[in-house]
């Protein structure tokens, strides 16, 4: 019969295991990888009879000279040029609002700070929570309104100034509204 299984005989054993498996590198090669050769696209153009003459690819890097993905620098950011600002009298100003909606709920709103807005054409001003025919604007050349449940709506269709007078707790409160 063989000779009974030892504790202490397995450990060593076990241990030389491990050290070898420790000296090998989870991966194959620590060596980084060069990318493969790209070709550039062909034109999609079809000519009848002729032929373009081979394209050359670009010769892979040397491996030495490569940096592994983990370590290479970002890419450059590609070169952005601004288009030109319009001219002045295109121009929006930096505190117009632009051609959006603006909501003003007059039970949250403390309309004696409130002076004046900004537009483009196009923009609405909501007001929430005030009776029909309450609200009144200087030019009405310049706008569309409408009312409907408690809600006026005034749109700015044209270029130009307006004041808007909101009536509250027994004052006036004068809003000047420019559009362009």
């Amino acid at each position: 019969m063989g000779e009974p299984c030892r504790r202490g005989r397995r450990r060593p054993a076990a241990l030389a295991v491990l050290a070898v498996l420790a000296g090998v590198p989870a991966c194959a090669t620590d060596r980084p990888v060069a990318p493969l050769p790209v070709r550039p696209p062909t034109p999609a153009t079809s000519t009848v009879g002729a032929t373009a003459p081979p394209t050359p690819t670009a010769p892979a890097p040397e491996p030495s000279t490569v940096t592994p993905p983990s370590r290479r620098p970002a890419p450059p950011a590609p070169s952005r040029s601004r288009p030109a600002r319009p001219t002045a009298s295109t121009a929006r100003p930096d505190a117009c609002l632009g051609a959006v909606r603006y909501d003003l709920v007059l039970a949250e709103t403390e309309l004696a700070l409130l002076k004046s807005l900004c537009f483009a054409t196009g923009g609405v001003l909501r007001i929430r929570g005030i009776g029909p025919g309450q609200v009144t604007v200087d030019r009405e050349d310049l706008v569309s309104r409408s009312y409907e449940a408690g809600v006026v709506d005034i749109r700015f269709v044209r270029t130009g100034t307006i004041v808007v007078t909101i009536p509250q707790d027994g004052r006036t409160y004068p809003i000047t509204v420019v559009v362009v």
